[in-house]
């Protein structure tokens, strides 16, 4: 069973279940993430939506590209959470399947391609009250804990 975290699904309201592959990107001592800028910026483990056709690892490292233009090597899956949230991107109420992997990033190559994204290096510790979601949080915090 995957663990469930943050807030329970609602009764009145149909969820499509929505595969998505996430990085914990140790980088010179702090934590490479991204943020979506909106009305309120959300902090964020780089990852996004597995495609169809795709694998998790062949979208971890698409969306890794695509949200923080850095390369990525030596990816491992840690595990798993699903939330149910909201995503007014795609006007979707989703049970999202986060697949949580650590990855060495390489080098960056360019800068971020997907709209309203910047990449933020932070201090371990800062990194995790940063993050906007418990799942992100719960894993960061677990991977810090065993000092990997």
């Amino acid at each position: 069973m995957i663990r469930r975290v943050g807030q329970p699904p609602q009764r009145n309201r149909d969820y499509r279940l929505r595969a998505g592959a996430y990085a914990i990107l140790p980088c010179q001592g702090r934590i490479l993430l991204t943020a979506q800028l909106a009305e309120v910026t959300d902090i964020q483990l780089p990852g996004g939506g597995i495609d169809p056709g795709e694998s998790p690892l062949q979208a971890l490292h698409r969306e890794v590209m695509e949200e923080t233009g850095w390369r990525i090597a030596y990816a491992r899956r840690l595990g798993a959470f699903r939330r149910h949230a909201y995503m007014p991107e795609y006007d979707l109420w989703a049970e999202k399947l986060c697949h949580i992997y650590v990855a060495h990033p390489t080098r960056q190559i360019a800068a971020p391609t997907e709209p309203d994204h910047e990449t933020r290096l932070l201090a371990p510790e800062v990194a995790v009250r940063a993050l906007g979601n418990a799942g992100d949080r719960m894993f960061l915090s677990r991977f810090l804990a065993l000092g990997r």
